[in-house]
This record gives C-alpha cells, sequence and structure tokens, in this order.
C-alpha cells in the first residue's frame, strides 16, 4: 500500500441519551493511502456514517469525540477547532453526501456556488474561480461545462447533480474525501457511470477515498481495500478482493451471502438472522454473538483482533479459517475502548 495520508487511530464517538451513553464508533482503527479507495461497509446503524462525520469534524452534541485520533497527513484533526478545522475542510479533507442538495444551494446557480466554493479557501479572481469551477465538472464527466455552471440544481438530474458534488469536493485537490452513500439513491446505470468516474480521479489525482456504503457489489467494483463495521466496531479489514472472496467474519460471510446477484432469480436469499442491537443494550462479550452461526462459549467475552497471513484481520474468536490462511497472531488491544 503507498503512504497513508488518513490514519483513524481508535476513534471513539459517543451519544449522551436518556437511555444512557451509546457507544456509536467504539475503537474505530484504519488507514487509507494516496489514491487508495477504502470501502467502510456495515448496515444501518453499524456506525459508518457517524465514523465519516466523525473524522470531518461534523459531530454536534448530544455527540463528542470521546477519544482516539485522525491523523491528516500527520496532524490530529480531532484537536482543531473552530475556524481552524473549518478551514482544513474543503481545501485539506472533503464530503461528498448521499442528497447532493445537502451540498448545492437550490436557489443560486451551479457556477455561483462552486465560485464561492473556491474562493473561500483561495485568493483567486472571480475568473480564474470560474476556470477551476469550469475544468472540475469536465474532470467528473460532466457535458458542456459552462452550460452547468449557468444552471440551477433543480434543472440537472439526480446523477448529475452528484457529479457536482463530486466536483466541488475536489475544487482544491483534497488529500482525502469521504463519500457517504452517494450512489444510493441514483439508477444502476448512472451509478455505474459515476463509480468508474470516482476510481479514474482516484488513480490520476492520488486522491483517498473512504466510500461509505451498505452495498458490498459497489465495494467490490469500486474498493482496494474493505473495513466492515458492525455495532460501532471494524470487525474485518482486508484487500477488498480477499475479503470478498473468502471472508473472516461471520458477520462479513452472512451480508455476501446474501447478495442477490450471488443466487439464481426466484431463489430464496440467506439472511443474517436477526438485527442489529440497540447501541444502548449491547450483548456481554461479542455484540454478534446472538447472530452468528460459529458463536461458542468465548463469545461471552470480549474478541480479540486475529491477524492472517494475508495481512487481513477480523475481530472474532472463532473466525472461518481456511487451510492456507491460520491466524497468526491475536490481541484483544486494538479495538478496546476507554472507559
Amino acid at each position: 500500500m503507498s503512504e497513508a495520508v488518513l490514519r483513524v487511530k481508535n476513534l471513539q464517538t459517543q451519544f449522551k441519551t436518556r437511555t444512557g451513553t451509546l457507544k456509536a464508533v467504539d475503537g474505530v482503527s484504519f488507514e487509507v493511502g494516496r489514491g487508495r479507495i477504502l470501502g467502510l461497509v456495515g448496515e444501518s446503524g453499524s456506525g459508518k456514517s457517524v465514523t465519516g462525520y466523525s473524522i470531518l469534524g461534523l459531530i454536534e452534541a448530544p455527540g463528542e469525540i470521546a477519544g482516539g485520533e485522525v491523523l491528516l497527513n500527520g496532524r490530529d484533526l480531532t484537536r482543531l477547532k473552530g475556524d481552524a478545522m473549518r478551514r482544513m475542510r474543503g481545501a485539506q479533507i472533503a464530503m461528498v453526501f448521499q442528497d447532493p442538495m445537502m451540498t448545492l444551494n437550490p436557489v443560486l446557480k451551479i457556477g455561483t456556488q462552486m465560485i464561492a466554493a473556491v474562493r473561500a479557501h483561495d485568493k483567486v479572481s472571480r475568473k480564474e474561480a470560474w476556470t477551476r469551477s469550469r475544468d472540475a465538472l469536465a474532470k467528473v464527466g460532466i457535458p458542456s461545462p459552462e452550460e452547468r455552471l449557468d444552471a440551477y440544481p433543480h434543472q440537472l438530474s439526480g446523477g448529475m447533480r452528484q457529479r457536482v458534488a463530486i466536483a466541488i469536493a475536489l475544487l482544491h485537490s483534497p488529500a482525502v474525501i469521504i463519500a457517504d452513500e452517494p450512489t444510493t439513491a441514483l439508477d444502476v446505470s448512472i451509478q455505474g457511470q459515476i463509480l468508474a468516474e470516482v476510481r479514474r480521479l482516484a488513480d490520476e489525482t492520488g486522491t483517498a477515498f473512504v466510500w461509505v456504503t451498505h452495498d458490498l457489489a459497489v465495494v467490490s467494483s469500486l474498493a482496494d481495500d474493505i473495513c466492515v463495521m458492525y455495532a460501532g466496531r471494524v470487525v474485518e479489514t482486508g484487500a477488498a478482493a480477499d475479503v470478498i472472496a473468502s471472508p473472516r467474519h461471520p458477520y462479513t460471510a452472512g451480508l455476501l451471502a446474501s447478495v442477490p446477484a450471488e443466487h439464481e432469480p426466484g431463489e430464496r436469499l440467506p439472511q443474517v438472522p436477526g438485527s442489529t442491537p440497540s447501541l444502548a443494550n449491547l450483548p456481554a462479550g461479542c455484540a454478534f454473538a446472538p447472530r452468528c452461526f460459529k458463536a461458542g462459549p468465548a463469545c461471552t467475552t470480549t474478541p480479540p483482533v486475529q491477524t492472517f497471513a494475508d495481512g487481513r484481520s477480523a475481530l472474532c474468536h472463532y473466525p472461518i479459517e481456511s487451510d492456507s490462511c491460520q491466524p497468526l497472531s491475536s490481541t484483544s488491544t486494538t479495538y478496546r475502548s476507554a472507559s
């Protein structure tokens, strides 16, 4: 892997509620190298989107980052407050939201918004900002970019608006872009086009992406590496091709088994039994144990992080192993939460 531009170390994000403290992100750690795409995968409620918002410093009360580090080129973003963090957002790290209208103002032309975004961080002329905006639209595959700059968001299709949102994120050539399920609501053909553009952009610009999604089909065609999350923790990490071909964690195996493309039309889809537990009332030990086909007596205690010969890891007492891939080491410290 290329040198990491983003290192997340033991990140912990909590929310104070009437029922107690919810550990939405509970000791998450991962790295993303320059030009690499990391797929952050999990069911709704697994903590993947909160992880993205935490990295950007977008957590507000009653939530708080309770511990850990988010190192962007060695600088800890969790220590930046107010104006210091706002100067980083957009310039060195950016976000693409699931709904592009969270990025775009419906009553302003695309050009007006993009020019303002350029000049918010760089003291350049309006003409230069316009040129950069046009070039950014062209970079994400938008035809006739000059005409799009003169359009309002409602005059563009959903796929085109999402491309504009990605173009805005790219305006300052950030080191990292966090993408929070940006293609979920789009037609499959449009989704494929955007994924191809994102892959090309990562390769050509060197920007690293953290792609938050519940869709393993998206990850399999886009990501270099995968982090699978469950109940606020990373339960499996590794190269995308390896994880999809032979998952080590039973939860990952369950997700892959339920992908429709892997079954014949009309065939009943396997399901992971049960549902994601409440973060306010997690079971003792392994949070996935009540739903796990491999659960055993040890699962009432905190599972260790098991590391394999191929560089992958799984947070599990009883990982799925193969003859050629036995655990090399086991530790219970990597994902331990602060009490």
